[in-house]
């Protein structure tokens, strides 16, 4: 499994590396232009045709594509130095990721900054798709065919059906505007090491937002995985044996019928660490997700940029993680 892991991590830098560099070349050839919107933003001076060339050959785009993103990789590796405008140099520490055009800050120092809420959203968020999905999913494939069943079933497939961010934006609504219900007054962010209070009474809509809604996936996939393992045939002999049914159900059916549900939830859970962009600016969450959308207002590239490879690596050590818990729930499944 060590050689797997290792192969799979080697493999991850390689797709790292192709995106970083998508992501490169389309910013340096795309219609906006970096320089001139530095220019722009600079409050203290008016934008010359002057100014603007200072600002095209500090940023590099006179010299090759080439040259200026091994200077990008290099920065990232062991930092570099950024100038913007004819005076002002800036020091970026290893992994430099840029300086944000709008606030003239280190982009990687303001992720970290960000990445609690993110995180905060992502853990009790996902944790509510299992919660809830799985242990439905589970009741339903017992009771199937039976009128709970169906009504269960169709009334998730309603739910579902509706886009996440009218739920999401109707929950905050009535829940914190119309009706004020005193558990949902406050949303948003607060550091848990400020007041654990607080924050869990701030995340707190979020994630029933996000698991009400992400449950109804989970149960349909739980119940479907459920049913087709219930119905194979060491289930049958089990039962002839005369083990209990919650034992079947439980031990022998829910250990199997789980590793599906996990493929499909490690990436749910990457692209949640990822950034909740909906969730985020609804319930005013300052997060990874919301800072990337505004930076994409704003055509503040770094930003964008450190906030596509910061997604792309939590979907690649997300999909190691999910291919190494294969073994642990499923005995057939092997690595190598």
């Amino acid at each position: 499994m060590f050689a797997y892991v290792i192969k799979r991590l080697l493999s991850g830098v390689v797709v790292l590396f192709l995106i970083s560099m998508s992501v490169f070349l389309l910013f340096w050839f795309g219609p906006s232009e970096p320089a001139q919107t530095i220019c722009d933003n600079d409050t203290q001076n008016r934008c010359t045709p002057a100014r603007l060339a200072v600002f095209r050959e500090n940023l590099g785009f006179n010299n090759p594509w080439y040259e200026e993103y091994g200077t990008f990789m290099k920065g990232v590796a062991v930092g570099r130095d950024i100038q913007f405008g004819s005076t002002t140099v800036f020091e970026c520490n290893a992994p430099c990721l840029g300086y944000s055009y709008r606030t003239k800050a280190p982009v990687f120092e303001e992720m970290k900054t960000r990445m609690p809420a993110t995180f905060s959203v992502a853990i009790g968020g996902g944790f509510l798709y299992l919660a809830l999905g799985v242990p439905i999913g589970v009741a339903a494939a017992r009771r199937r065919g039976t009128l709970a069943d169906k009504a269960l079933v169709s009334a998730f497939l309603v739910v579902s059906s509706i886009p996440y961010y009218l739920f999401a934006l109707l929950a905050w609504l009535y829940l914190t505007i119309s009706w004020e219900v005193p558990l949902f007054a406050q949303t948003g962010y607060f550091p848990i090491t400020d007041n654990p209070a607080k924050w869990f009474s701030g995340m707190l809509l979020a994630w029933c937002a996000l698991g009400a809604f992400g449950c109804t996936q989970y149960t349909r996939y739980t119940r479907g995985s459920m049913v087709e393992v219930l119905s194979e045939d060491y289930i049958r002999t089990a039962k002839a044996k005369g083990l209990g049914a919650n034992k079947v159900v439980y031990k022998h059916g829910l250990r199997a019928a789980l590793v599906p549900v996990v493929t499909i939830f490690g990436i749910d859970f990457g692209s949640l660490l990822a950034g909740t962009i909906f969730t985020e600016r609804i319930f005013d969450i300052q997060g990874i997700g919301l800072w990337s959308l505004q930076a994409v207002f704003q055509r503040d590239l770094p930003v964008v940029a450190a906030t596509a490879l910061f997604g792309a690596t939590v979907l690649i050590i997300s999909n190691i993680l999910v291919d190494v818990i294969y073994s642990v729930l499923d005995p057939r499944v092997r690595l190598s």
